[in-house]
């Protein structure tokens, strides 16, 4: 692997192939071979300093320099309490800073252990779990829904694999993925074939063949290129060693201007050395340092109780230098959450309440709470959008909600639940055709009553220019040309809106109609729209609020489409 072909430019198995591997995988020879040419699987950090290093580093400035040589010099002169005063103080200085600093890095390092990832590969033909630390390219690893991938990977297989690669490139809707080959020139956001270290699965699951481990992998080379940042001095550092600079010429200059003075009034040269190199002594702030790591000290630890560790102490002044943030959108200035906030039926135009994937929240009729089920429009289009999904709502360890899926299926189950809709009752599925880019919709089929239904979920156009029917004011209509040219606008409208819009439809399916897609999803009933959004985080407003009256401008960072970025803004 010294040169690394474009992998997403290869078959599935050319990649096999380049990599000397199959899809049973290595055997664990073959992997130990592997783990000791490649090395671990494992982002390389620079060394931790030692306790040493970090306590010799308290000393560096050119104010404690000073201090130091002050003490020396009043050591010889003949005061040697002034010197071990001046000595006691750059001590006592240099232990607070190097606690402070000792205890961040072991909570650090403490954080870092919990962090353990495993990973499902294939060796020997079998699955196991191992560290993922041990992955090494040409292994075959195995994802399911909600697992983290632990390296590159090239798709060998899948169904209905989607990944959040919003870690990656700050994209928060998931991206499809599929088996295949690739041109060259591909973009990394657009390599569908290719699964990246530290991406999410989201729906589906497949398997893929390990391309990069390490600093190989695309994450490898960000964090690579981020440790040849150099490291700058911060402003109070900066400024300090100026002061240091100027205290030392002004009291050089003092003493030579003594020594000169006494010389020219007759006074013993000796005499006018001690008083000169006194007078300089006295210039010099002993207590600065100490005043200034005290106040940073102060400053960690209040950042500390707000669940900020910072591991250096000159780096919380930094903070108070800042004059423009840059700051990604997705799950920073936005929850990562997508949220159901309107809904569009034939019938009805209704806002959506509630945040994250709490089930709780109402549904508004100009600004006047409706009943759910007083509607059979709003319910059907619940309904089917629930019933056409994969995704589950479900308690997590804290004891809050969270989304087993993808966050934009997760988003409708939530809108159902809302509503009092759940799969408790739902009739039994006998067959699926999934969603892909190309077609741009998904259906579930279910058994019902004693016949087959066809619910179907994507983008509501596509589900539009596939239907010949609506359900509008409780009965199944036609379909006719102004209704659906009312239709597309008020989808424009949404997607105007900086929504992401998802349709639903359904449609019973005659006897012996062929279970094939395109049979299957022609003929349907349109259901309406939900508009669906990443919502900003509730603290976000005020923290960008205080930012700009401290004068700090905030630009926000993001691949979404201009009028998602806007309406987020």
């Amino acid at each position: 692997m010294s040169s690394r072909p474009d992998w997403w430019t290869l078959a599935p198995e050319e990649v096999l192939q380049e990599l000397g591997t199959r899809p049973a995988g290595l055997s664990a020879k073959e992997a130990e071979e592997r783990l000791e040419r490649y090395g671990e699987n494992i982002l390389q950090e620079e060394g931790r300093e030692t306790k040493l290093q970090v306590f010799l580093r308290q000393f560096k400035g050119v104010l404690i320099a000073i201090l130091v040589i002050a003490a020396v010099v009043s050591f010889f002169v003949g005061e040697p309490q002034d010197a071990a005063a001046i000595l006691i103080i750059v001590i006592l200085n240099a232990l607070l800073g190097y606690s402070q600093e000792w205890q961040a890095g072991e909570a650090i390092e403490a954080l870092k252990k919990m962090l353990v990832q495993r990973a499902v590969v294939i060796r020997d033909g079998e699955q196991q779990e191992i560290d993922a630390s041990a992955i090494v390219p040409g292994d075959v690893v195995v994802l399911e829904m909600g697992d983290r991938a632990p390296a590159d990977l090239s798709i060998i297989n899948e169904t209905s694999l989607q990944v959040d690669e919003a870690a990656l490139t700050g994209e928060s809707v998931p991206v499809d993925k599929a088996r295949g080959s690739l041109p060259s020139a591909t973009a990394l956001a657009g390599r569908n074939n290719m699964v990246f270290a530290g991406t999410t699965v989201v729906n589906g699951r497949g398997r893929g063949v390990v391309v990069a481990t390490g600093m190989e992998t695309e994450f490898g080379k960000i964090a690579g290129l981020s440790q040849m940042i150099t490291a700058e001095e911060t402003p109070l550092s900066r400024q300090m060693n100026i002061f240091g600079r100027d205290i030392g010429f002004i009291a050089l200059g003092i003493a030579a201007l003594a020594v000169i003075v006494g010389f020219l009034q007759g006074r013993e040269l000796l005499e006018m050395f001690l008083v000169g190199v006194s007078l300089a002594v006295a210039v010099i702030p002993e207590g600065l340092p100490a005043v200034v790591t005290l106040t940073l000290a102060l400053g960690i630890r209040t950042m500390m109780q707000k669940n900020c560790l910072i591991r250096r102490l000159p780096a919380s002044e930094t903070l108070g230098a800042v004059s423009v943030i840059c700051t990604d959108k997705t799950g920073t200035l936005t929850r990562n959450e997508m949220v159901v906030v309107r809904v569009k039926t034939p019938s009805l135009d209704l806002a959506v309440t509630g945040t994250g994937y709490t089930p709780e929240g109402e549904f508004l009729v100009n600004g006047q709470v409706i009943d759910p089920g007083d509607h059979s429009g709003l319910r059907r289009f619940l309904r089917a959008s629930l019933l056409c999904n994969h995704a589950a709502l479900a308690h997590d360890e804290a004891g809050g909600w969270r989304i087993f899926g993808t966050p934009t299926e997760g988003a409708l189950v939530v809108a159902a639940a809302k509503a009092g809709l759940s799969r408790d009752d739902a009739p039994v599925a006998v067959e699926e055709f999934s969603f892909d880019s190309t077609r741009k919709r998904m259906t579930i089929v279910y058994r019902e009553g004693g016949e087959d239904v066809a619910y179907v979920k994507g983008a509501p156009e596509v589900l539009l220019d596939r239907s010949s029917r609506v359900f509008m004011d409780g009965s199944v209509v036609t379909l006719t040309e102004d209704l659906r040219t009312v239709i597309h606008e008020d989808i424009a409208g949404y997607a105007s809106d900086g929504l992401r819009v998802l349709g639903a439809a359904y449609r019973p399916l005659p006897a012996d109609l062929p279970r094939t897609a395109e049979a299957v999803e022609e003929d349907l009933i349109f259901l309406g729209f939900a508009g669906i959004l990443d919502p900003p985080r509730p603290e976000a407003a005020e923290a960008i609020r205080l930012c700009r009256s401290a004068g700090i401008d905030v630009i926000m960072i993001t691949g979404d489409s201009p009028l998602t970025a806007s309406a987020i803004a």
